[in-house]
């Protein structure tokens, strides 16, 4: 079980990086779409970064429900 957890672990981490990241180029590219006069596509860029926001904090809170379980069996 403890194994299974932390396989569970290793893959929410990589979504949060994955969100973390996806999130962070999202915002570079609204600024840019700023610059350029994006209109439209600067909204995108910014409702495309408020959801990868968005899902790493649930990605992050999910990981902290598995460690408290890995801590809870372990005990």
């Amino acid at each position: 079980m403890t194994t299974f957890l932390a396989i569970v672990l290793v893959v929410l981490m990589a979504l949060v990086v994955y969100s973390l990241v996806r999130g962070i180029v999202a915002f570079l590219q609204s600024h840019r779409a700023e610059i350029d006069a994006g209109g439209e596509r600067q909204k995108d860029m910014q409702l495309l970064q408020n959801r990868m926001m968005f899902n790493r904090i649930k990605y992050q809170a999910l990981a902290i429900v598995v460690v408290a379980l890995i801590m809870m069996i372990a005990r």
